[in-house]
């Protein structure tokens, strides 16, 4: 009998085929070669054919060098945190791409000498929020909060309600991150309710600011006072507004989240929050106010620590500069637009999954406006699709309720359902018998109860 050893393709010979030399140049030399030590055991070991040898690198190599995977959405929640919260405008993602290489990012092309950083990302910013004298930006929201108070409270008191002491994600707790700061926080009111006076008697020569923070994440309802920006801003000492949410402007889907524009009207000298929420952009925290206090921190030590790269501020100014944002359109969408594309789905899906299309409720989601449902639709499949889905190509992100895998279509562009359609197909291949069975209790149930089955 031959020994298998003697079998194995040598690495060098397999490392020359053009397939791998090709997939080489996409993933890196070192993970194709790993791959191949991999299938040359598995021949050594009697568990693979020889002649099988290439297509096997292949199958086990990943689609791109990130170990990230792109997903489909849908969940309903449309700035969901752990799949990345926005999605980025097909502007913004051709932003990314030209900003990839060499650019202009602090540099004259007019004088050949060095430029302000970012400029025409800030004098986007700048134009759709007139009523901020300038902006900063820096890599997300809890950086923008941190370098406002860094710059204004260091060593000094942070006047701030009990009620908006908040946790945020993760376990981190805002008192934590301003204590880094170095600065001392002056808790004032209580749980529910906080006044002009609790403020006002806490003000004094240690005062750095006055910061007041939207509790975006959750709600206090009841016998609650609290005093707004407008009441604060006559305490004649620097305001921080953290609104979160990045919404720049009001918007009557939203009437209970704070806006940019609204919040500096009304008489903040500092507002911050995060690019990535509903503004619709990368992550990147964003900082308007008045040209003192903006240069005050870009100006502070901890400015040059938290500063964006190239990539995130051609996003940004690509994503407030462009068309609407997918977030915007998402928020937006039309109910009745939604239950068309589910029932277009659910049609061609039905005969193997049993799909049906049921109400869904989809969400704002990163934090924002707790308890908002946004009214839909999505295509109801048994509970076991979740799990396969998960292990699908392309990955489809769905939601469990009440025993069922709903598939929320808000989330999802119409080109994209040829590509759920393929996925779901795939899974129920791979579940086979347990869907036959899922299906046969429910035509069971049908006829020996025509009420069962609603």
């Amino acid at each position: 009998m031959t020994d298998p050893r003697r079998l194995v393709p040598r690495t060098d010979l397999l490392l020359s085929d053009p397939r791998l030399v090709e997939a080489a140049g996409r993933l890196g030399s070192a993970r194709v070669k790993a791959a191949v030590l991999a299938v040359q055991q598995l021949i050594r070991d009697g568990k693979l054919a020889p002649d099988q040898a290439v297509a096997s690198v292949l199958a086990n190599l990943p689609d791109a060098a990130s170990s990230l995977t792109p997903v489909l959405n849908a969940t309903g929640v449309v700035l969901h945190t752990n799949l990345g919260r926005a999605r980025l405008s097909p502007p913004a993602v051709d932003a990314v791409q030209r900003a990839s290489g060499y650019l202009d990012v602090e540099f004259d092309l007019g004088t050949g000498r060095r430029a302000r950083r970012g400029r025409g990302t800030l004098h986007a910013l700048e134009q759709l929020v007139p009523a901020a004298d300038t902006a900063l930006v820096v890599n997300n929201g809890a950086a923008a909060l941190l370098l406002a108070v860094t710059a204004l409270a260091a060593g000094r008191e942070v006047v701030i309600s009990r009620g908006e002491l908040v946790e945020i994600g993760d376990g981190f707790r805002l008192p934590e991150l301003i204590e880094t700061t170095g600065a001392r926080i002056r808790e004032v009111g209580t749980t529910n309710r906080t006044s002009l006076a609790d403020y006002a008697a806490a003000v004094g020569p240690q005062t750095g600011c006055v910061l007041k923070v939207h509790p975006s994440n959750f709600r206090i309802d009841g016998f609650t006072a609290g005093a707004g920006i407008a009441e604060l801003a006559t305490l004649d000492v620097p305001l921080v507004a953290d609104i979160g949410s990045g919404l720049l402007h009001p918007d009557v889907l939203l009437p209970d989240e704070p806006d940019v524009t609204g919040s500096l009207a009304a008489g903040a000298g500092l507002v911050t929050c995060s690019g990535d929420k509903l503004l619709g952009g990368p992550q990147a925290g964003l900082i308007f106010g008045t040209a003192e206090l903006v240069e005050r921190l870009r100006r502070h030590p901890l400015a040059r620590a938290l500063r964006v790269d190239k990539l995130t501020l051609a996003a940004l100014e690509a994503s407030v500069a462009g068309p609407a944002t997918p977030t915007a359109r998402y928020l937006h969408a039309d109910p009745v637009l939604l239950r068309q594309r589910c029932e277009r789905v659910a049609a061609t899906l039905r005969a193997d999954t049993g799909a049906e299309v049921v109400p869904s409720a989809g969400a704002v989601g990163g934090g924002g406006a707790p308890g908002l449902e946004l009214p839909g639709w999505a295509v109801a499949l048994p509970e076991a699709f979740a799990d396969a889905l998960r292990h699908s190509r392309p990955v489809v992100i769905g939601r469990l309720e009440h025993g069922r895998c709903l598939l929320d279509l808000r989330c999802l562009e119409e080109a994209e359902e040829a590509a759920l359609v393929d996925a779901v197909r795939q899974a129920a291949s791979k579940l086979g018998e347990q869907i036959g069975r899922t299906l046969g209790e429910r035509a069971g149930r049908t006829v020996s109860d025509p009420g069962a089955a609603g």
